[in-house]
């Protein structure tokens, strides 16, 4: 896959140009991070695998289920579009996992989500749904406006705190 075959399959699945604009953004935050995730931990002689590729691909393709819905369930319609034309299982799971902080199975079904848990479970998981929390529309963000936003929204604190969480997980490996 190269970046035009990931751009025209979020074209044909429908994705509007806002859509693809914000998924562009997340893929270049989600590789800024893991580049520097890799070389800060190789400078500390302590070499991280991270596949590069799949942070990138993996974040370019993460809303294609926006084609469907614009609700939680996007994630899970996004894993369903990227099977059917199959793409590489470690993609898959970057996009039904990148959503939010990551949900545990058992508040997926309160959330309408088929039971299962979209927690993120690999780095490159992991960077992916980082770079989708800090990013707003295209402009890159702070955890402190994250955690306002979420606030507004009214969301109870333990899910808040899995964004904090990630976001202190994800920026303990950077410079």
């Amino acid at each position: 896959m190269n970046e035009k075959d990931a751009i025209d399959l979020l074209i044909r699945s429908g994705c509007s140009a806002d859509v693809i604009e914000h998924c562009r953004a997340v893929a270049d935050y989600a590789k800024k991070i893991a580049l520097n995730i890799r070389d800060n931990a190789t400078h500390k002689g302590q070499p991280v695998q991270i596949d590069i590729e799949a942070v990138f691909f993996g974040a370019l393709l993460h809303d294609i289920g926006r084609s469907k819905t614009h609700g939680i369930g996007h994630a899970v319609a996004g894993a369903k579009i990227a099977l059917e034309n199959g793409l590489d299982e470690k993609l898959v799971k970057i996009i039904e996992r990148h959503i939010g902080a990551g949900i545990p199975e058992e508040e997926a079904k309160g959330l309408g989500l088929p039971e299962k848990d979209y927690m993120p479970a690999t780095i490159e998981e992991k960077i992916v749904a980082h770079a989708d929390n800090l990013t707003f529309g295209k402009e890159i963000g702070t955890i402190d406006e994250l955690i306002i936003n979420l606030r507004k929204k009214k969301l109870d604190e333990k899910v808040i705190d899995r964004f904090i969480v990630l976001n202190n997980e994800i920026s303990a490996m950077m410079v």
